[in-house]
């Protein structure tokens, strides 16, 4: 775990190189020559069973410790995929690559996490399941674990759905989710209306009820966002009409049937779907008896992308909130996709080289466990004043090196004091302020 944590690794680069080049030996009286490979794998093995365990040691921890609100569940998942066949592992599947690598099977990882980003736990799930099919599964496992009371769920509209939406709704659960873009089109008039609720700069909310007043919804619209999209569409707008013009010209050109000319038109829309409701596209016999390929643009298509663009919608059954306050939660699901990023950047949770179920399991135990670290240190950093993200600390302080100093004796054994290099000034400085004491020297060995 601490390896993976300061330097991701396979565990035969561990025992062959990083083990020795450390002070792991030093602290944990294990000599490097008792480190190999099969050993660290036999730990993995033996790690595993106590998953569900640690789990609710480290949420009763870091409650304590950090003064953690578990009000909040944000939910995300994440795929990471495999190098090799897999074949041993019956979770391991072609499915969506979050990752693109589509040629590789892969398997999906749940994760939750607090409103501060500490996790609560995880599972995994077959690399071809969709999201929306973990949300009961996941819900029932954390509440086992932890209870119902006071528990709200903060999900993206991948997970929605109107099963899972009457699910949440039992036992008295609340949530915030995305709602589904289509819906958007259900509240055109409140688009248009000028009540909007300024949250921050650029972003405006407003509150509309659901027919039978058991729901919120929250009208959402972000000129940044608008902008992306409007820029999105205008480039797929163009490759629509440039591939229409090419295949009108193929038409004069060459008589094609009309079979053929509809394949090609119904290609291009599909590979630009964001604007090919834009388009009117009309394929008939032309005088030659070749196909025709005529089009128009729909002006009411276009207002409505001028009017949408950059909106996008809640829902909740938290009536008693501001839109503010549950546009605020739901942002904070940026706290699990950030959970992600690390895992993948800087804890090296993919790709993943074993082939066993359970070897794979483990791995992913470690870097859950090696995040747990991250988020911890990160806690401690941040109320040093030194942000609250430690890569840069764990970068200068990887430069603070071991010594062994050999000392010769008569009788031509020698002796070996390991020391540690004197911190620099900057070295002492983020030392103290994390309030950490390196020793001068470790145990003396006699060879």
């Amino acid at each position: 775990m601490l390896c993976r944590l300061s330097h991701p690794s396979s565990e035969l680069y561990i025992a062959e190189h990083l083990f020795e080049q450390t002070a792991l030996s030093d602290l944990l009286g294990i000599p490097p020559d008792k480190i190999n490979d099969d050993r660290l794998y036999r730990a993995l093995d033996q790690l595993l069973p106590h998953k569900e365990a640690l789990e609710s040691h480290l949420k009763q921890t870091a409650g304590s410790l950090f003064k953690l609100d578990y009000d909040l569940f944000l939910y995300d998942v994440t795929s990471t995929y495999f190098e090799g066949q897999a074949e041993g592992n019956r979770l391991a599947h072609r499915g969506y690559s979050r990752d693109h690598r589509s040629d590789c099977k892969q398997v999906c990882i749940g994760l939750v996490v607090t409103r501060e980003g500490f996790p609560l736990g995880y599972e995994l799930f077959a690399g071809n399941r969709s999201d929306v099919t973990t949300v009961e599964e996941i819900v029932e496992v954390m509440e086992d674990r932890y209870g119902t009371a006071n528990r709200i769920w903060v999900m993206d509209r991948g997970m929605v759905s109107g099963k899972n939406v009457e699910f949440l709704k039992q036992d008295g659960r609340r949530y915030i989710v995305g709602a589904n873009r289509g819906q958007l089109k259900h509240y055109e008039a409140e688009l248009v209306k000028a009540d909007w609720q300024t949250v921050q700069r650029g972003l405006e909310v407003k509150r509309v009820d659901s027919p039978d007043g058991s729901e919120v919804f929250i009208l959402c619209r972000s000129d940044d966002r608008a902008t992306k999209e409007k820029a999105i569409h205008d480039r797929f707008e163009q490759r629509i009409e440039e591939g229409l013009n090419q295949i009108a010209t193929s038409c004069n050109k060459r008589r094609y049937r009309l079979s053929v000319i509809e394949r090609r038109v119904g290609k291009l829309l599909g590979r630009n779907s964001r604007s090919a409701g834009l388009f009117d596209v009309y394929v008939e016999k032309g005088s030659t008896g070749g196909a025709k390929l005529t089009w128009t643009k729909r002006d009411d298509w276009r207002q409505w992308l001028q009017l949408s663009e950059g909106c996008y919608m809640l829902r909740s059954n938290i009536r008693d909130w501001s839109p503010e306050a549950l546009w605020k939660a739901y942002i904070q699901l940026t706290e699990a996709e950030d959970a992600f990023r690390i895992h993948k950047s800087d804890l090296g949770i993919r790709p993943v080289w074993h082939q066993k179920e359970e070897r794979v399991r483990a791995h992913i135990l470690v870097c859950f466990l090696a995040y747990v670290l991250w988020k911890a240190l990160g806690s401690l950093c941040r109320k040093a004043g030194l942000g609250d993200e430690p890569r840069k600390v764990f970068q200068e302080l990887a430069q603070i090196k071991l010594t062994d100093v050999v000392l010769p004796t008569r009788n031509g054994r020698e002796i070996r004091l390991r020391c540690v290099e004197t911190p620099t000034a900057h070295q002492k400085i983020l030392l103290q302020k994390l309030k950490l004491n390196l020793p001068r020297r470790f145990k003396t060995h006699t060879m």
